[in-house]
């Protein structure tokens, strides 16, 4: 029996339309133009599902707070391209996680073209200076923003390297400092052991341990002494049982030469 008898006739140019088929497919995905194709219109069951109505047509986002609507969908990776039925939403959560703003995301599809999103944003608590950077942190510590505009001037700030980190250390001793709390302007954090604040232009130097008492001294100091109110640039508080204090160039000059010895008047 011939060959060409065992098969129905037109096998042979299914075959071949087929071969042709995918050297075209091969071509086509070779090329580039598929990756444009899917760049511009989505991917294949993506565009099954919108053509069977089941695009993403709405987006619900609550917990904005301090983001813009198109930041959040941007991030979610969701656009026109989107359909609800092959959305990834522990992708879409993943992929909201890693913005540093958002705490953390919740992701629902609602059919038959409805996405729901649920975020918690971390709010700002203070700014943090590194290498002549300032970046906005959270209460734990982590950079959710660059300092871009005046809109958290007001913040606490704080200086060095590892400073972010031990944010709340440094957030307990403002509230320790009593009545110099809302004189303090910044805290350096210096060899990842103690603080150094800057008050009103006057470098305190704070103990690694009991700064929080070493604060009440110097809060006790000022109060019985005026001690801050003298011609000063630093207080070293690291010894327990003495406060060393730096004049300025000026008070320090005036002192030395107030302790010259006197000359005597010549004898007439």
């Amino acid at each position: 029996m011939p060959l060409q008898a065992r098969f129905p006739r037109g096998t042979g140019t299914a075959a071949f339309s087929v071969a042709l088929a995918g050297i075209a497919l091969t071509g086509f995905v070779a090329s580039g133009r598929y990756d444009r194709f899917i760049l511009e219109n989505g991917r294949p069951l993506d565009i099954l599902a919108r053509v069977a109505g089941f695009g993403v047509e709405r987006v619900t986002i609550s917990g904005i707070s301090r983001m813009y609507e198109r930041e959040v969908l941007e991030a979610a990776g969701i656009d026109g391209r989107s359909s609800v039925p092959f959305l990834d939403v522990a992708e879409v959560r993943e992929r909201l996680l890693r913005v540093p703003l958002i705490a953390s995301a919740s992701v629902r599809k609602l059919y038959p073209n409805e996405v729901v999103i649920t975020q918690v944003e971390r709010e700002p608590a203070a700014l943090w200076q590194k290498d002549g950077e300032i970046n906005v942190i959270a209460a734990d510590g982590t950079v959710i923003d660059s300092m871009r505009d005046d809109r958290y001037a007001s913040l606490p700030l704080v200086v060095g390297e590892n400073a972010n980190t031990h944010l709340g250390d440094y957030l307990a001793l403002i509230s320790a400092a009593g009545p110099l709390a809302e004189r303090v302007r910044a805290g350096t954090y210096v060899s990842g052991r103690r603080w150094t604040l800057k008050l009103d232009g006057i470098d305190i130097r704070l103990p690694e341990t009991g700064a929080a008492e070493a604060l009440a001294r110097l809060a006790r100091l000022d109060r019985e002494k005026g001690l801050l109110a003298k011609d000063i640039i630093a207080v070293d508080l690291r010894m327990a049982d003495r406060v060393v204090v730096r004049l300025t160039e000026e008070a320090a000059a005036a002192r030395a030469e107030s302790q010259k010895p006197k000359k005597k008047g010549a004898a007439t």
